[in-house]
């Protein structure tokens, strides 16, 4: 299924909505459905780095690095956080080792927290106003850097970006 659409919700009566790796905005006829039931898990330490490509730009603007799982909203991102770790990264690790990195821990968060978030019994952390965002294509401007492609060292890119701050 590429896109997820009310007709199939209907057809399929599901009791919950659990977003991951899911790159399109479900919106508001969708969520609707799914009142204080639809989560995302994210690969990113909201608010910083929402939308696309979260852990590319955590390098690129030295933003935190870390997952959250949270509530859908109709923003990009911004709906209550529920959980988040931060995750380091090491000198050596590339941006296919991050990710990977990444996914580990919020699939593992995920488990450890499915029961409080299926009863709705988990917290609920409003997000500050600030923050990142930033959609896929404004990525392509930087592909370049990628040498090995997601295999390029994470040094590669703090390294052409060095102490800059583009944090707001």
């Amino acid at each position: 299924m590429s896109r997820l659409d009310v007709s199939y919700l209907d057809a399929h009566k599901f009791d919950f909505l659990v977003s991951y790796n899911y790159r399109r905005i479900l919106t508001g006829d969708i969520l609707g459905r799914f009142p204080n039931r639809a989560v995302n898990l994210h690969i990113a330490l909201l608010p910083w780095n929402r939308g696309a490509d979260p852990n590319f730009w955590s390098f690129v603007e030295k933003t935190p690095k870390g997952v959250t799982i949270h509530y859908l909203d109709e923003g990009v991102d911004t709906g209550d956080i529920i959980t988040q770790q931060g995750i380091d990264s090491f000198p050596d690790d590339t941006f296919r080792m991050m990710y990977d990195r990444l996914h580990n821990e919020i699939q593992g968060m995920f488990i450890e927290n499915w029961d409080y978030i299926r009863t709705g019994t988990c917290p609920r952390i409003k997000q500050p106003i600030m923050g990142t965002f930033h959609w896929s294509k404004e990525k392509d401007k930087y592909m370049h850097l990628l040498t090995d492609e997601w295999d390029t060292p994470v040094s590669v890119v703090d390294n052409v970006f060095g102490n800059i701050d583009n944090v707001q």
